[in-house]
């Protein structure tokens, strides 16, 4: 036991190295970066504009989809079943069996997608609004869901022996949907540590999970040829304090001990990303990452953002925590939540309606957000000059459940009545009012505020426009029909106008009468489940 917790208080120095001073080019490349009016500088990457048509979209959905939805244990599945005690080990050592003889490889085999049709499922999506749409290409789990020329371990090769991103695709273009692409595997190096990991207590203390597996181990098994290093990327030292689950968070950026990543590493995934990209032609590329991908040690990520504006001039190439000097260059996500202000550039906000990959508790609990919340979020976004992507989990077979069906019912009803005052509207003077567009609310890193929004409700008001109409949303319907507008008030300084009328979308005009303390407008009984959207001329 001794020897065993040893490990645990290891000092790695040689990784305490400061990432930022570090250097890891990509190194003779198969993929070469396209040339043309863009080079991997700041500088010249800040001539590229976010695109009219993705401001004109507003509301993408992500097929957040892979193999880490067998189980259906969440997000992060695949490094959390490497956590002794964790919820997914538990799960994973009962249904499965123990982590080492039976690793996240093989759980490869059982992502069958058997039920899933592309056609269907986007056609669905852009019912409900959706402008554009998103799909995993591989996520930290380093599993590419195509047929992948520089990682074997792909969808084609085992799992479904599908070319998931074809079909995809094929879907997005034949529904008319800008495509988006989001890679995750740049963190592999550093997310698959707990399988370098083994049990400190119990039967199996002591022993070895897959995760230092070679390919010389597989001669006999279903996975012999195949090198499980070149799906967990272990073969190196553990980074600071990796034994502490959430050492992860601080090392994100690559500082903090992270572990580095092997120049071959990079080049891999800057190869497979444009593999990907040259293939199947994306409009929109996402990045788990802060800024870029191995910003601050390599010039991959930069050389990948260059390579998508020079083949599509249309392209949007998006980063989390960007200064604002980024922000002109690539597009902000803010994850899981969003800024209390206006932001001028155009910026979006990804979310989920449960986990990132789905899970099987959320939907036992009732823990979906419901279609009200979307859109209540989606209007908060809108107003900032924000787009939504939203996540719709689907289970390994490729379906989605009843649960979500209903919320996916409920946003189609809403944006067919009120999706003019979403869908190519800009920014008003002011965002809205209300007890909440006062608060100061503040992110947590990449985001994650979204529970500061809960429980808004008529109170608080969101505008946006067009150049005709000015579009105002109570976040709720209030009990007693009334809503006063606080910043149309007769007299006000945004609107210098005589307001006598306004139009509520789906049902018809109302009368409105101006006062000292704002735009006094009744309703009539509610014409849709979530919120009422007034429209006046400007």
């Amino acid at each position: 036991m001794k020897k065993m917790l040893s490990v645990l208080f290891l000092g790695t120095s040689l990784l305490a190295v400061q990432a930022q001073n570090v250097r890891i080019p990509v190194t003779q490349p198969h993929e070469q970066m396209a040339t043309g009016r863009y080079q991997p500088t700041w500088e010249s990457l800040r001539q590229h504009t976010t695109p009219e048509w993705f401001r004109d979209a507003k509301f993408g959905i992500w097929a957040h989809w892979g193999p880490q939805c067998v189980e259906g244990s969440g997000d992060w599945m695949a490094r959390e079943m490497y956590i002794e005690g964790s919820k997914a080990y538990k799960y994973h050592v009962e249904h499965y069996g123990h982590p080492s003889e039976v690793g996240f490889k093989d759980i490869l085999p059982l992502f069958k997608a058997e039920r899933w049709n592309a056609d269907e499922l986007v056609q669905r999506y852009k019912r409900c609004g959706a402008k554009y749409f998103f799909v995993l290409g591989n996520h930290h789990d380093n599993f590419d869901l195509w047929d992948s020329q520089y990682q074997p371990w792909n969808s084609v090769n085992m799992g479904p022996k599908r070319d998931v991103l074809d079909e995809w695709a094929k879907a997005a273009k034949k529904a008319g949907l800008p495509l988006g692409i989001s890679f995750h595997a740049d963190h592999a190096w550093t997310w698959y540590e707990p399988a370098q990991r083994y049990d400190l207590n119990g039967k199996k203390a002591g022993v070895y999970y897959d995760g230092r597996l070679t390919k010389a181990d597989g001669k006999g098994k279903w996975w012999e040829g195949y090198d499980p290093q070149q799906l967990y990327a272990q073969q190196h030292e553990m980074s600071e304090r990796s034994w502490w689950n959430r050492a992860i968070h601080d090392q994100w950026d690559w500082t903090h001990g992270a572990a580095l990543p092997s120049a071959e590493f990079v080049t891999n995934f800057y190869d497979r990303t444009l593999d990907a990209i040259n293939r199947y032609q994306p409009d929109l590329l996402y990045f788990d990452v802060t800024v870029l991908p191995f910003y601050g040690i390599s010039d991959a990520g930069m050389k990948i953002a260059t390579h998508l504006y020079n083949k599509n001039p249309r392209g949007v190439v998006f980063g989390k925590i960007l200064s604002e000097e980024q922000r002109q260059a690539i597009t902000w996500d803010v994850e899981r939540g969003a800024p209390n202000e206006i932001i001028p550039e155009p910026w979006q906000t990804c979310n989920c309606i449960g986990g990132w990959h789905y899970n099987t508790s959320i939907y036992e609990r009732d823990g979906y957000k419901t279609a009200a919340t979307v859109v209540k979020q989606l209007v908060d976004i809108v107003s900032k000059n924000g787009n939504l992507l939203l996540n719709i989990p689907l289970r390994a077979d490729g379906t989605y459940d009843e649960k979500e069906a209903r919320v996916l019912d409920g946003l189609e009803a809403w944006m067919t009545q009120n999706g003019e005052s979403i869908f190519g509207t800009r920014p008003w003077t002011i965002f809205g009012e209300g007890p909440i567009a006062e608060k100061n609310i503040k992110m947590n890193a990449q985001g994650f505020n979204d529970g500061q929004y809960s429980g808004i409700d008529y109170r608080d008001i969101r505008f946006n426009q067009t150049k005709k109409y000015l579009y105002v949303t109570p976040m709720g319907w209030p009990a007693d029909g009334r809503v006063v507008v606080k910043a149309l008030a007769k007299g006000n300084a945004y609107l210098k106008k005589n307001i006598s009328s306004v139009l509520l979308l789906g049902y018809g005009k109302l009368k409105a009468i101006q006062t000292a303390d704002g735009l006094v407008v009744t309703l009539p009984k509610p014409v849709n489940d979530i919120v009422p959207v007034l429209r006046i001329a400007k």
